[in-house]
């Protein structure tokens, strides 16, 4: 069946004559229904919106008045009537529409101010529940909300305690008129967050599912901020999402495209290291360029910029515990684009601030993301999150086993060639990093430039430990780390050439542990 449209010219202007207010979020209520008021607009509303507005003294004629029928069902079924439907559906310059309105004794709506049951807030509850969860589910609201939009040629729709300044101005400006651009820009909001609400509510279902990734992916997330250019500055860029559940930036110019990059693998990063001793990590481009776990943030400062001298300048500095001043004094001496912390002491805080170009991050202890997604081909690669490296079990294959010392130093190269772009080489000892190779197209490669960064600053090898993010294919890559110092070595192992490889490791006296998982990162 096709629907033809009436092809009625929309009018530019509506003068709202009746509205209909139901809002569960009252903020700012009172003073809007009462710039309505000045403006002669009836106002219609039912239940504690209703005695809300009464109390305030506004004059409001109720739901039940104009249904002639009760709220039912606990107040499940007030609004879902003929009567404020086809109040808000009819065309008002549509003769038949009239008809139907004077045949019943309808009065329509020119104005619609409804928002929903906080549904995401309450599935956030400790004790939530299906019957919890099925309660906080609005019918009536979207019902009436969806209508308003789609009749916005003759009915504005207002589905934000934040645009109710924005129609009284309009009000002010066009003699108590609404304007279609308004009115079509409100219903384009109105469709947009009813679509968002329906993909919680159906997320919140897609949870019972034993499969981990959902059969069907849809995502709403708002525009938080219009970035001034993408990667490079001829394109145009954007952030969707909520910073704010993740980080508070504490001073410094608005992050950029390239820094929200590196914001999220730095905070990726130091996040393996939540439960260590005082960690840091610098970044540069998203790879770790040196990573220190020490007694003292200070150390582990220094420890981590000895792994690399020259990258540092530009990157990105994030510590897993509170910034104090001596190491603020220590990040300050070369330009760091990114300083993150989960605080910072006050006096600390105000060094840092002495550089208008430094961003200043505070970020908070949330759960990692649910799914890791990137666009590909037109369509979407969607992932479960790559688990903590720490969990992964060190099984050892070779005849020596690591010295407890080598253990706990392999711990920490995998965790940080966790977040190395593969094909990852770390080098450690004694919980710092000492070369890192980085995306190289061979394990060589990798492990050349990774000792080559560390004789560069001077670094000595003896005794370190190596990490591989994947399986050595050959030999030749452990006998490489071999003949640069190291005595010990954690892979994945599941190369068609492991017995190869474990026997030149015993050949050489390595001790070598598989973790049986692999850490890719493309």
């Amino acid at each position: 069946m096709t629907i033809e449209p009436l092809n009625l010219p929309a009018p530019d202007a509506v003068r709202p004559r009746r509205a209909l207010l139901s809002v569960f979020d009252k903020k700012g209520l009172i003073p809007f229904a009462e710039g309505l008021q000045k403006y002669g607009i009836e106002l219609v509303s039912s239940g504690g919106t209703a005695r809300h507005l009464r109390s305030a003294g506004l004059e409001v004629e109720d739901v039940a008045e104009v249904t002639k029928a009760p709220a039912m069902l606990g107040g499940r079924v007030k609004t879902l009537h003929p009567t404020i439907h086809a109040g808000i559906l009819a065309r008002q310059n549509a003769k038949n529409d009239q008809e139907d309105l004077d045949l019943h004794g309808i009065q329509p709506f020119e104005l619609v101010v409804v928002n929903l049951y906080p549904f995401t807030e309450a599935i956030k509850r400790p004790d939530i529940n299906d019957a919890i969860a099925a309660e906080n589910i609005d019918i009536g609201g979207p019902a009436m909300v969806r209508a308003a939009a789609k009749n916005f040629a003759y009915v504005a729709v207002v589905t934000s305690p934040d645009d109710y300044e924005n129609i009284l101005t309009s009000l002010d400006n066009t003699d108590g008129c609404l304007p279609i651009s308004l009115r079509r820009q409100l219903a384009r909001m109105a469709f947009t967050r009813t679509a968002a609400y329906d993909h919680a509510i159906a997320a919140y279902f897609g949870n019972d599912q034993e499969d981990p990734l959902p059969a069907h992916m849809s995502i709403h997330l708002s525009r938080k901020a219009t970035l001034r250019y993408g990667e490079n500055p001829h394109q145009n860029a954007a952030f969707y999402g909520n910073l704010e559940d993740r980080i508070t930036k504490l001073h410094g110019k608005a992050l950029s495209y390239n820094n929200l990059i590196d914001l999220d693998a730095a905070l990726a990063l130091i996040h393996e290291f939540a439960d260590e001793g005082p960690t840091v990590a610098i970044l540069k481009h998203t790879n770790p360029c040196g990573v220190s776990t020490a007694e003292t943030l200070l150390l582990a400062w220094q420890q981590a910029f000895a792994t690399d001298t020259q990258s540092p300048f530009g990157g990105i500095v994030v510590m897993n515990k509170p910034c104090s001043i001596d190491i603020a004094k220590a990040v300050g001496r070369i330009f760091t684009e990114l300083v993150i912390a989960p605080s910072f002491d006050a006096d600390a805080l105000a060094l840092l601030q002495e550089k208008k170009n430094r961003r200043i991050i505070q970020f908070k202890s949330t759960p990692s993301d649910e799914y890791q997604m990137r666009r590909v081909l037109g369509g979407l690669l969607c992932q479960t999150v790559d688990s903590s490296a720490d969990k992964d079990l060190l099984t050892p294959v070779t005849n020596r086993k690591p010295t407890a010392c080598e253990l706990l130093d392999l711990r920490f190269a995998w965790r940080v060639a966790k977040h190395v772009k593969s094909n990852a080489i770390v080098y450690a000892r004694d919980q710092r990093t000492l070369g890192i190779g980085a995306g190289q197209m061979s394990r060589i490669d990798s492990s050349e430039i990774a000792l080559a960064k560390g004789a560069k600053s001077g670094l000595n090898f003896d005794g370190c430990v190596v990490a591989s993010d994947a399986f050595y294919p050959f030999p030749d890559g452990l006998l490489a780390a071999a003949d640069g110092g190291a005595t010990a070595a954690v892979q994945p192992g599941g190369s068609v050439r492991d017995k190869e490889v474990i026997a030149a490791a015993d050949s050489r006296g390595i001790a070598m542990v598989f973790t049986g998982k692999r850490h890719f990162r493309h």
